[in-house]
């Protein structure tokens, strides 16, 4: 990974908060939902992008200049996220189109003569499809019709990688020409879920700075409950780090790297790790609940959160595992059944309480996981090519 890449990712840093803060504003299932869309919006932008820079070299200095600009355009979409859905709704569909469109045809031009340039060809054709979506959408009144056609925006652009990109008269792209090189490939989406946990990390430390800034600075604060829920927080973020990064992601890079399709598994990473980020983002959301109020009852709302954050990430590694190996992971699937069993406390029991056995459950997978209990090791026959190397400018 190069320095440009990391400047790069330093904004999607501020997208998550405002995607996390989204989410707090708006505890409705609209809310899930539109939060979820934003999501899926944020990450196509950041995995095309990803997808760009394994095919083009990012130390050239164009393709700086063409990050230095989608880095521009992606501050200004993050900042209208908050209000994506009234006021900004041009703006971030705007912002979308212009960056969908405008990288595709960078990438045109730099590929000019070699064979993926057909591939980004293709790639332009259906840009060209999604950014309209998602410009109407900004310009449609109402929250309905807008989220409707970023909807099918979003849609358009994950069925055209689906479908090799098939555009008639170009026809279609196997992943098999998507020669990536896996290992890169992999470590960007490696640091793309340590920024949704270092946003957790943030929610956690700003909501305790608040609440040390205010009542628990009184003399005799009855603070051991928020303590504990500090504690809690942290240890459900740690669990989630484990979990992902202490075997599967660096077996996984080591096999998407020698896989003899790279371009398969790197699909299965673009369409599986949203899923996980989401899970981050609503973790964070839900522990920042619970600092507020460690000893309320947890309502609907706040349950929701404290238990769908760890099941939504558990259930995409789940899924991102099953994808990767072939295998199911039994210590993730009775997870998702203990979560689910624990929403029935939540009504008779205390946020800290409620948030304390999420995170148990994360941390009794982590340390399954750490035993080697239901471990899925790399494919022994997945070896072959090594991925590629950027290519030049035309070159």
């Amino acid at each position: 990974m190069t320095n440009i890449e990391l400047f790069f990712d330093l904004v999607y840093v501020f997208a998550v908060t405002q995607l996390s803060h989204y989410l707090l504003d708006h505890l409705t299932v609209a809310g899930a939902v539109q939060g979820a869309l934003l999501l899926a919006m944020v990450w196509q932008l950041w995995a095309y992008t990803t997808w760009v820079t394994n095919w083009l070299d990012p130390d050239r200095f164009p393709v700086r200049l063409l990050l230095l600009a989608l880095m521009v355009i992606s501050l200004v979409m993050s900042a209208a996220l908050q209000s994506a859905f009234t006021d900004s709704g041009l703006l971030v569909g705007s912002s979308y189109a212009v960056m969908q469109i405008g990288r595709s045809i960078f990438a045109v031009w730099a590929l000019r003569g070699q064979p993926l340039a057909a591939n980004f060809q293709r790639i332009l054709a259906w840009c060209c499809v999604s950014g309209a979506l998602a410009v109407s959408g900004g310009l449609t009144a109402g929250a309905l019709p807008r989220a409707l056609l970023w909807l099918a925006a979003v849609g358009v652009d994950l069925l055209g990688g689906a479908v090799g990109f098939w555009t008639p008269g170009l026809g279609s792209t196997p992943t098999q020409a998507w020669n990536i090189e896996g290992g890169h490939f992999a470590e960007r989406c490696q640091g793309f879920i340590l920024i949704a946990l270092g946003e957790s990390i943030v929610v956690t430390g700003a909501t305790l700075a608040g609440l040390l800034a205010g009542p628990l600075a009184l003399p005799g604060a009855q603070h051991a409950p928020t303590v504990a829920a500090f504690g809690v927080a942290f240890a459900g973020s740690a669990g989630l780090w484990w979990l992902y990064f202490d075997r599967s992601a660096a077996d996984a890079a080591r096999l998407i790297a020698t896989s003899a399709d790279p371009g398969r598994l790197g699909r299965s990473y673009h369409f599986i790790h949203p899923i996980m980020v989401a899970g981050i983002i609503v973790v964070a959301a839900g522990d920042d609940r619970v600092l507020a109020q460690p000893t309320a009852v947890a309502g609907l709302a706040i349950s929701w959160l404290i238990l769908a954050g760890p099941a939504l990430f558990i259930a995409g590694h789940l899924v991102f595992k099953l994808a990767v190996w072939r295998r199911l992971n039994w210590p993730r699937t009775a997870a998702l059944g203990v979560l689910g069993l624990l929403g029935l406390l939540a009504p008779h029991i205390s946020r800290l309480i409620l948030g304390s056995c999420a995170a148990a459950v994360v941390l009794a997978v982590a340390a399954a996981d750490h035993a080697g209990l239901g471990a899925a090791e790399p494919a022994a026959g997945g070896a072959g090519t090594d991925g590629a190397e950027p290519v030049g400018l035309g070159s």
